[in-house]
């Protein structure tokens, strides 16, 4: 699994474990800080990460509601490559679970990648 974990996976299904900024340490992740008081949950914008970490959960994929939700579903409906991508990864996670997909993202050097293993 290579030094990615799950905090490097964003509540979207967005791989931060290749952000630059992240890496230089201009940004400590979405997830971060929340738990011990570093960061003030009130302040967050980004509804999923608010949800997610009111429930306790990593990332949608960890989520009963996961289909019938409007905040991550809008989210995923959004014009462009990445939020496919992400609608992607979460998928992912919830067939084959966290470990497969940090294996999968080892190779990537974009917040999101191909996936070695076909999706059944």
């Amino acid at each position: 699994m290579g030094n990615n974990t799950i905090e490097d996976i964003g509540c979207c299904g967005a791989f931060c474990g290749t952000c630059k900024v992240k890496k230089e340490k201009a940004c400590i992740g979405c997830k971060l800080g929340y738990n011990n008081g570093e960061r003030d949950l009130a302040k967050a914008k980004c509804k999923m990460k608010i949800c997610c970490i009111t429930k306790n959960i990593d990332t949608c994929a960890d989520c009963k509601e996961l289909n019938s939700c409007p905040i991550i579903q809008d989210f995923f409906n959004k014009n462009g490559y990445k939020y496919h991508k992400y609608k992607e990864a979460i998928y992912y996670i919830v067939e084959y679970g966290y470990k497969d997909f940090l294996d999968q993202t080892i190779k990537w050097t974009m917040q999101y990648g191909k996936y070695e293993k076909e999706k059944t």
